[in-house]
């Protein structure tokens, strides 16, 4: 395992197809490369989960490692898009409202989201290109 304190790694849910896509999304947009990715599943993941005290088996959320801190849900998700391209970085204005509110949205798309855009039997394999932007186990 990499010293995670110099590094933004956004872990997520690898069997989710939504979640996957929106993987593919943040690598889109984010050309310089600033975010590493983990599946929630992989020992990489698990470790991360470990090392910040984390239930591994809680896959409903997805978290952000940015500068030694966790973040997770909504807050995780609005420090991700606050780094990407414009126009998505001005997103991060919902920062202003509350957790709570933000998080019962999020919490309300995460029960649902294997419903509306089904799971994989196992973790995605990243392509040649960006692999190196994953965390390998």
């Amino acid at each position: 395992m990499t010293d995670d304190s110099s590094q933004s790694i956004i872990l997520f849910d690898g069997v989710c197809n939504f979640c996957n896509r929106s993987v593919n999304w943040i690598i889109r947009r984010d050309p310089t490369g600033y975010f590493r990715f983990a599946p929630l599943q992989s020992r990489a993941g698990e470790a991360l989960q470990e090392r910040y005290g984390l239930d591994p088996r809680a896959l409903d959320t997805l978290l952000l490692v940015e500068g030694g801190c966790v973040y997770t849900k909504s807050t995780a998700a609005l420090r991700v898009v606050r780094r990407l391209r414009s126009p998505w970085r001005a997103l991060y204005a919902l920062i202003a409202v509350p957790r709570p509110v933000r998080d019962v949205a999020y919490d309300s798309f995460a029960r649902r989201r294997y419903r509306w855009f089904g799971k994989r039997e196992e973790c995605m394999v990243p392509s040649p290109k960006v692999r190196e932007r994953f965390l390998v186990d």
